[in-house]
C-alpha cells in the first residue's frame, strides 16, 4: 500500500535558500525536517528536507554530484490564488531572478495566469481562476 506521494526537488547546493523562499511565500507552509550531510564537500548541505507548501508535502535534496539535467517546465507546480493581490505577490516573488515563460496576463482561460521558472529553475504556473 502506498503511504505517501510527494514532489521531490533536486537542487545542486541551493535547496535551503529555495525552501526558505517557498515556505515564506505561501500560507500554511513549514519546514518539517532537514537532514544535512555531515562530512566532505557536501557538509552542511541538505541530504533530505521535508516541507509543506499550502499544506502539500514536498521533499528536496542538494545533490553533491553535478548532473546533465535540471528542472524542466514539463513538470511544474500549479498554484491557484484567491485574489489579484495574492497573484501579483506570488508571481513577483517567483519571477525575481527567474524567467517568464508566459508573462502574467489574461489568456482567456482564467482571470490572470503566468508561468515562470524561478531563480532556482523550478517551474511554477500561477493562476487566478
Amino acid at each position: 500500500m502506498v503511504t505517501a506521494v510527494r514532489t521531490h526537488l533536486m537542487f545542486e547546493g541551493d535547496a535551503e535558500e529555495a525552501i526558505n523562499l517557498y515556505t515564506r511565500l505561501f500560507e500554511f507552509s513549514e519546514i518539517k525536517s532537514i537532514d544535512r550531510y555531515e562530512d566532505g564537500d557536501a557538509a552542511g548541505k541538505i541530504r533530505v528536507a521535508v516541507f509543506t507548501l499550502a499544506g502539500r508535502e514536498f521533499m528536496a535534496i542538494d545533490s553533491f554530484v553535478s548532473h546533465q539535467f535540471t528542472f524542466t517546465p514539463a513538470m511544474s507546480v500549479f498554484v491557484d490564488c484567491e485574489s489579484i493581490e495574492e497573484f501579483e505577490r506570488v508571481y513577483a516573488a517567483l519571477s525575481e531572478g527567474g524567467n517568464a515563460l508566459m508573462p502574467a496576463e489574461n489568456y482567456g482561460f482564467s482571470q490572470r495566469f503566468g508561468w515562470v521558472n524561478d531563480r532556482f529553475g523550478v517551474s511554477w504556473q500561477i493562476n487566478l481562476p
